[in-house]
Formats: C-alpha cells, sequence, structure tokens
C-alpha cells in the first residue's frame, strides 16, 4: 500500500478523460467573413462548439478569439492535477500523506520567471516552452559540457571548440533574422527582428574577440560539426520556407505567406533565446559558490536582464506573428519549435569533452560494472496508486454481477456496503498513518543521518502496514476481481511524463550499457505492474518484485500473496538482489523512489533519487539526519570532486538523497538524452 491523501467520493467510471480546461480558437476568414469554430481540448481531441458560442463569435467579428472556459469537475471526483491525466476519476484512495504531483523543475521555472510575468496567459510561446521545457531542457543542462562548464572543470580546449561551433551556428541565426526581416510585412514586427539580429551580431563579435585572443580564427581552423550543421541547415531551410515541401519564401505569391514564412522562422529560432536565458540563471546559482569561476563572464551574458529581455522580445515577435494562424499552422510551428530544441540538445551533447564527468550514469562507470536500477511503482512511476484502482474494480466487479444476476460465484454483499467499507478502511489506514508517522520521529532532529535508529523507527510504520493489509483482505474488498479486468486496468495505468521514455530506453540500452531494472513495489497484484509496462512496451526486461492475488480460476479470492508490504521488506529484498549481484562482479546502484516507504531502499543505494516533492518523505528524513539536494547542483557538486580526483563520487548511506521533478532529469542523469 502506498499512503496517499485524496477526498472520497462515492462513484467511479472506467474510461472516462478528464479535461479541466478547454480552449476555443475561432478563426473568421478575413475574405468571407465566415467563420471556423472549433474547441481544443487539452491532449489533442476536438469538441464541436455549443450554438451559444457559435454565435457569440461570430458576434465578435475577430480574426481570433481566445476563451478559456472552466469546466465544472463532478464534485465527487478528485480534481485532477493539470500536468497530468488519468483514464480514471478515483472515487477513493488509499489515503495517508499528502504528496504534491511532480511537476518539471524547468516548467516551474518557466512559470514563474520573468517571462511568465511579460508573456500573456496563451501565448504560443509559452505553451511551446512548457512543452519543451520538462524534456529537452533537462537534457540539454545534464549534458557532460554543461556539468563541466558549471562545475568549472571544462578544459579551455573544449571551451574554445565550443565557441567556434556557436560562432558557426550564430553566423547562420543572424542571416536566418535577416530572411524573416524581408517575409515581415509589418515595419514594427522589421524593426524587432533588426534590433534582436543586432543583439545576436553583439554576441558574435564577443565570441570572435575571445577566439582571437586565442590566436583562433574559428571560421578558418575549427570547422562545423555535423550536430552544428544539421542545426543551422534546418534554421536556413525554414528562413527559405522550405517545410515539409514548401515552395520557399521567393515564390511567395502574397505578404500574408510570406508573413507566415516569419512566423515559422521566428517559431524555430525562439526556442535558442529562451533556452539560453534559462540556462543562464540555472547556472547562475554556480557562480555564487565560485567568485573566481572560470566561465563567469559566459554564463554572467546569459543570465543577463539584457539577454531576458531579448528573449521576451522574441517570444513576443512569436506571439504577434502566430495570431493571424489557423490551428494547423501553429501546430507547425510547435513542431518547428520542438525540433529546434532537440537539435540544441543535439549540439550541446556533441561538444568535445576530455576530462571524466559524473553524467550520464552510464559512461561515469566503469563498463565492466554492472548499472543496477532499482524503482518503486505507485506514484513514483504512476500518476495514481494502484490500491484505490484494484479496490475500485472489485467494487464494479460486484455491481456488474449482481446487475447481471450472477453473482452465484461472488459474495452477495451489496456494491454499496462494499464501497462503505473501503471507505471506512480508507478513512482509518489516514488516520493511523498519521499517528504511526508521528509515533516514529526522534524528539530532535539528528545531525548526521542516524540510519539503525531510522530502521528501527521504521519497524513501527511496516508493523503497521501489515496490519492494515489484514484488515483489507478481512473485508473482502478484494474478492471478485476478473483477471482480464485488471490487466485492462494495467493498460489504461498512466504513467508520470518521461517515465515511459526511460524505460523504453533501458529496454533498447540493457544489454549495451550492462543493465540491470527492478521494481519494488507494495502494489497488491503484480499483473496490473505487468499489464501497465506491457502496454507502453517497456516491460522487456524489467523485473517485477511486487506482491500477487491469488485466483481461483481468473476470479481472485481475496487474498494476497504477501512479498512485500512494508518498508523493511523493501529494503531486505533490495539487499538481497544487492548481495547476489555483487557475488558475480561489481555495481554501482541506483533507487527511485518518492514516499518514506522507499527511504530506507534510498539510503542503501550508492545513488539514492526523490521523485516529486512529499512533504512526510522530508519531515521523516530530516528529523534521521538525511539531506534532500536537487539533483543538478547535486552533480555540479560531484563533477568538482571528480575533478580533484576524490574518491567515492557516488556511495551508499552518505545520507544525501537527490530529488528531481521530473523523469526526464532522471534519464538525462543516468542514460543520457535520446542522442546520445
Amino acid at each position: 500500500m502506498k499512503s496517499r491523501k485524496f477526498p472520497c467520493s462515492s462513484k467511479i467510471e472506467l474510461d472516462i478523460f478528464i479535461f479541466p480546461t478547454i480552449t476555443v480558437r475561432t478563426v473568421l476568414d478575413s475574405n468571407q467573413g465566415k467563420g471556423r469554430e472549433t474547441a481544443r481540448i487539452a491532449g489533442g481531441r476536438l469538441l464541436h462548439l455549443p450554438p451559444p458560442i457559435q454565435s457569440a463569435a461570430r458576434t465578435r467579428r475577430m480574426r481570433l478569439l481566445r476563451l478559456r472556459l472552466r469546466l465544472p469537475l463532478p464534485a465527487l471526483l478528485p480534481s485532477p492535477n493539470p500536468t497530468t491525466k488519468s483514464f480514471f476519476s478515483l472515487s477513493s484512495c488509499w489515503p495517508g500523506v499528502t504528496r504534491t504531483s511532480p511537476t518539471s523543475h524547468h516548467e516551474q521555472m518557466s512559470t514563474t520567471s520573468s517571462s511568465a510575468a511579460a508573456v500573456a496567459e496563451g501565448s504560443a510561446a509559452r505553451r511551446f516552452w512548457i512543452a519543451a521545457s520538462s524534456r529537452e531542457a533537462a537534457f540539454a543542462t545534464y549534458t557532460p559540457f554543461l556539468l563541466s562548464l558549471a562545475a568549472g572543470s571544462l578544459r579551455l580546449d573544449s571551451f574554445r571548440h565550443y565557441l567556434a561551433q556557436d560562432a558557426h551556428f550564430l553566423h547562420a541565426f543572424a542571416r536566418a533574422y535577416e530572411m524573416a526581416e524581408e517575409c515581415a510585412d509589418d515595419e514594427d514586427d522589421k524593426a524587432t527582428i533588426t534590433a534582436l539580429r543586432k543583439a545576436i551580431v553583439r554576441e558574435l563579435n564577443l565570441h570572435s574577440s575571445v577566439l582571437q585572443e586565442w590566436g583562433v580564427d574559428p571560421t578558418k581552423e575549427i570547422p562545423p560539426s555535423p550536430a552544428t550543421t544539421k542545426y543551422t541547415d534546418f534554421l536556413l531551410a525554414t528562413a527559405a520556407g522550405k517545410i515539409d515541401g514548401g515552395k520557399g519564401s521567393d515564390k511567395m505569391a502574397t505578404p500574408f505567406e510570406k508573413t507566415k514564412i516569419a512566423a515559422y522562422t521566428v517559431g524555430a529560432m525562439t526556442p535558442c533565446m529562451r533556452l539560453y536565458a534559462y540556462l543562464g540563471k540555472e547556472l547562475g546559482v554556480f557562480l555564487k559558490q565560485d567568485e573566481n569561476h572560470p566561465y563567469k563572464k559566459w554564463i554572467d551574458t546569459y543570465a543577463a536582464t539584457d539577454f531576458e529581455s531579448n528573449a521576451l522580445q522574441i517570444e513576443e515577435l512569436l506571439d504577434k506573428l502566430s495570431v493571424s494562424l489557423t490551428g494547423e499552422e501553429l501546430e507547425i510551428i510547435g513542431k518547428l519549435y520542438q525540433q529546434a530544441m532537440r537539435l540544441e540538445v543535439e549540439f550541446f551533447s556533441a561538444q568535445l569533452l576530455e576530462e571524466p564527468v559524473v553524467a550520464p550514469l552510464s559512461r561515469y562507470r566503469d563498463p565492466k560494472d554492472k548499472l543496477v536500477i532499482f524503482s518503486d511503482f505507485d506514484l513514483t512511476c504512476t500518476v495514481v496508486d494502484s490500491s484505490a484502482i484494484l479496490a475500485e474494480i472489485a467494487i464494479l466487479s460486484h455491481q456488474k454481477a449482481s446487475q447481471s444476476g450472477s453473482d452465484n460465484v461472488l459474495d452477495r454483499t451489496k456494491s454499496a456496503d462494499l464501497r462503505n467499507s473501503w471507505n471506512m478502511l480508507s478513512n482509518q489506514y489516514m488516520e493511523e498513518h498519521e499517528q504511526c508517522i508521528q509515533k516514529l520521529l526522534p524528539p530532535e532532529e539528528a545531525k548526521s543521518v542516524d540510519y539503525d535508529q531510522l530502521y528501527k523507527g521504521l519497524e513501527v510504520l511496516s508493523e503497521f502496514e501489515r496490519q492494515a493489509n489484514s484488515r483489507v483482505i478481512d473485508s473482502g474488498v478484494l474478492r471478485g476481481m476478473n483477471l482480464d479486468d485488471i490487466r485492462k486496468a494495467g493498460e489504461r495505468l498512466i504513467l508520470q511524463d518521461g517515465c515511459r521514455n526511460f524505460f523504453k530506453k533501458i529496454g533498447e540500452t540493457r544489454e549495451k550499457v550492462n543493465l540491470d531494472i527492478h521494481i519494488l513495489s507494495y502494489c497488491w497484484c503484480a499483473e496490473l505492474i505487468r499489464s501497465a509496462f506491457s502496454s507502453v512496451g517497456c516491460l522487456d526486461g524489467v523485473n517485477i518484485h511486487s506482491n500477487e492475488f491469488t485466483f481461483e480460476g481468473s476470479v481472485s479470492t481475496g487474498h494476497i500473496n504477501r512479498k512485500i508490504e512494508s518498508p523493511l521488506d523493501k529494503v531486505e529484498k533490495f539487499k538481497i538482489i544487492k548481495s547476489d549481484l555483487d557475488s558475480i562482479t561489481s555495481s554501482l546502484s541506483v533507487y527511485i523512489g518518492d514516499s518514506v516507504g522507499d527511504l530506507l531502499c534510498l539510503l542503501e543505494a550508492d545513488v539514492g533519487i526523490v521523485v516529486g516533492s512529499s512533504t512526510t518523505l522530508q519531515r521523516v528524513g530530516k528529523q534521521f539526519g538525511v539531506s534532500f539536494v536537487p539533483l543538478l547542483p547535486g552533480l555540479v557538486e560531484k563533477q568538482r570532486r571528480l575533478w580533484k580526483q576524490e574518491a567515492s563520487i557516488f556511495k551508499a548511506r552518505s545520507g544525501v538523497l537527490h530529488t528531481v521533478s521530473s523523469w526526464s532529469e532522471v534519464q538525462a542523469f543516468i542514460l543520457g538524452n535520446d542522442s546520445s
């Protein structure tokens, strides 16, 4: 069981998407004066607008009208996190500790930075950045080049090569601005593009002066790399209108067509500006730790308010140029934006690097050593907790059997009574879990990690979890589920953003990088986990260690084959797996979790990674002397230690756990980006 607090409700329906927000866009044809109305719903589904909205839209006679409609959620359903989506609208979950759903650190940055204040809600530029920031921005930040630069350990030869590549890129960037200026039909837009182009020229001159001080002519001595050429070719092709077989800006017949090309070009250029402004702020933190940082001037350039202003300026220009575009044309810009972000990641990944690096971890560790990854499942990998899903399937199974009149095999308990029993169990768990947490906390905060005392404290929680499971089994709530229904529920489970990509890449590279992956879970039914991973093509090579339902035929008996149901069970299984591997070969272990139940495993691993922001986990951990450090600054510090040739960069029971806000950070650290 995994602790989680949710409001209880009295009804659930499977196979329901919940969309809290609908964006209505009305585009009026300037020639015919007639409107095309569609309702865009998060996730891409389209609904027809009701007649009153159609009428109001036509009355406004605007070229583009954006409305924000708040859809009222059923009062009995928990409000979903707008950054996540689920096939399930849960009635009652196994409640307990309140946990914040993981929101990307980079998304938080984008919504709290000055750009979020300046760019109006609903702007195209902001939407594109949010879509890209949780993934590509993380991949860029965790590249070996930028980690070494942030740590100050990057060798000058590597930085010189980077500046030369960037100079090649900036020449093309400035040319793309010129081409966009030629296509723009508004004088204010032309003036904005001119100002942005001049800023790039100043940046290019700065690069050239630094290189000339080193006696290097970048255009002659250091040719563009394949990654640089790929990026510049993309930019110039876009600026020339060669998009999806387009005919080129020189053959465009109308000013509107040329303006569209200007919008496409700006859409392809904006990611570079926003990403560098973001990186400047992220890396600027490390200047405070080292007043003599060797790359202070470079970091200061992109952390400066002037560069942020330029990034805002091009975002505002993108929004202005996007106003007259159709939905299909906006989708093209979105694709160009994403492509540019991927090319940025490839650009940073391609930079020459001679020194050893701490990331990706698969490159850092000795290739002969086994890389062993352990992960929790509920709320670490998933958006919702499996215990509530399984209980709901059982309740609906009783209801379905009762309605069909064929419940001779099932207990004849009415579904309403069964639901009441589950709600009572949930409420009891929630109340007693908090009491248990309070009981295990020491009176004073430890100054350093006290693993033995923590272990003893979690013995209390382990006994509580076992008793809670026994109450559920005795209640008969879990009796009567069909195995096919469980598998279908697993197929519909939504994994956290980035989790699917991480496990898919694990499957693709597992043998090449000498890697094992294990899931350690309290989940009552391992078949649910298998179905969840299988449905997204991630099951290959994943070792699942969890509990199992017992079945008569294909129907659950209500009993559980109890294998892992407490923090102590988890850590003992972790130790057995690790010991068996170490008897064969040396290994480096990573554990990924989100709750107090994962705390012992997180500390036993060489690297412990906490997904999300469980306040209870941090409260318990800190009281026993555990430190929680965001992954990026933690890796930068380890990179400095590696540069100084210190031993034991990653060490079990160090008392330090690293926090992340997305699985993209986990992938960037362990495996590298998709092009790695």
